[in-house]
């Protein structure tokens, strides 16, 4: 099966600790890597995990709070000095485009490839990327400033052939990409056999959706309902709740009843408060709510699954 699955670079919130960077992403959809968040240290966790960021053509940016794009400046340079020549494009909401030309005017910086920034409307869903796999779309968020998460949804592949009904009525090779788009066949005696004798129906397309901040936010349930990966922002345990409405932030627990209403098939959490050394909190309140859940841990790979329970490759 072609990949879809998450890699995580950094689950922290705003302050790093010793062990956990600030947020940070890449998701591989059938072999193409699109970075989400961009927190300090990205670049390194990148290498640390060989993962070859000169494959990620496309970056998105939920908001403009330092933990989530400080460490893009880096890895634009990095990139130009490894050589790249294509072009990247860079989406989040407005004033990311200011922020990054200011810091190379000041260091005098011409990168040798092409970026194409793309401004979001945080306010409203919309596509703002399509390609022959997968489709993504914004999802509005409640923070204290402009923010926005991400939904990809992969597109449904083609019917599957059954070898040996290809062979009991003979289908000639140059019609068997025809029967996997759905079309009948029709024989050379002129009978006409339906396609769903020769083929079974594709694997069902898989879905995730990154929640980055945002306080609880019911709005959320429909916009995700039933994907198979959430992953949902949970800096604080339920006895922080004041703090977290204060900051616009989640708890453990709220982001558990996030997915449990929106019938999500796996979650994982992050973005943890540095006040928390021991996880296992966070873990035990939003399993209570919500069974399915993990943390979130720097340099696992989880694959996005749509027909069996998910599960960490690494």
């Amino acid at each position: 099966m072609l990949k879809f699955e998450l890699t995580i670079l950094g689950c922290s919130s705003a302050t790093p600790t010793s062990d956990r960077n600030p947020t940070s992403q890449v998701l591989n959809v059938h072999e193409r890597l699109f970075l989400i968040d961009c927190g300090e240290a990205a670049q390194i966790q990148l290498r640390k995990f060989s993962i070859r960021f000169q494959k990620i053509d496309h970056i998105f940016i939920s908001h403009l709070h330092g933990d989530h794009y400080l460490g893009l400046v880096g890895l634009l340079g990095t990139m130009h000095l490894l050589g790249r020549t294509k072009k990247l494009k860079i989406y989040s909401p407005k004033g990311l485009q200011e922020i990054v030309e200011v810091q190379h005017k000041h260091s005098d910086t011409f990168l040798r490839y092409p970026i194409e920034f793309v401004e979001l409307d945080t306010e409203n869903r919309n596509t703002i990327f399509e390609n022959d796999s997968v489709t993504v779309e914004t999802i509005p968020l409640s923070h204290r400033i402009p923010c926005c998460g991400f939904l990809f949804t992969e597109k449904e592949g083609e019917r599957k052939i059954i070898p040996e009904k290809l062979a009991e009525h003979k289908v000639r090779t140059a019609y068997i990409n025809k029967i996997k788009k759905g079309e009948d066949y029709k024989t050379e005696d002129d009978r006409l056999i339906p396609n769903s004798e020769l083929t079974v129906p594709p694997t069902p397309p898989r879905s995730f959706a990154y929640c980055s901040d945002t306080i609880f936010l019911p709005a959320l349930v429909p916009v995700i309902k039933g994907v198979d990966l959430l992953y949902h922002e949970a800096t604080f345990a339920s006895d922080m709740g004041e703090r977290a409405a204060e900051t616009f932030h989640s708890t453990a627990a709220q982001a558990a009843t996030i997915a449990q209403k929106a019938e999500v098939k796996q979650l994982i959490i992050g973005h943890y408060s540095a006040r928390y050394n021991d996880l296992s909190i966070l873990l035990e309140e939003a399993k209570a709510v919500f069974e399915n859940t993990l943390l979130a841990e720097e340099g696992k790979t989880y694959e996005v699954n749509s027909f069996v329970e998910n599960h960490t490759i690494n």
